[in-house]
């Protein structure tokens, strides 16, 4: 897995939140070997998208399919958070979803 950290642009206001983001959570809870990142991902994805977290979404899209998950797999989750999370929720995901899946087959 590439080594994720916290926007570098926030450590001049922010440099402890950035600080306990790496050595934490991307260098500590994403590195437990009880789930593997593939799972982790899938957990992450579904929990921006249900409470909404559309600013942090697309990245997270993006380290799921690095982690292994599918655009199939990832639209299939979003449609059945939908019925637990809101329709809201749901097609905003799916719009950043439909958005990266589109740009890489582009690339």
């Amino acid at each position: 897995m590439v080594k994720q950290s916290a926007p570098q642009e926030l450590a001049d206001i922010a440099p402890k939140l950035v600080e306990v983001t790496d050595n934490v959570l991307f260098e500590d809870v994403w590195e437990r070997p009880e789930l593997s990142p593939r799972d982790r991902s899938l957990v992450t994805v579904s929990v921006l998208a249900a409470l909404y977290r559309s600013e942090q979404l697309p990245y997270h899209l993006g380290k799921a399919l690095e982690n292994g998950l599918s655009v199939e797999e990832l639209s299939e989750a979003i449609t059945h958070l939908a019925f637990y999370a809101g329709w809201p929720n749901a097609l905003t995901a799916m719009t950043q979803l439909k958005k990266i899946a589109d740009d890489e087959r582009a690339a």
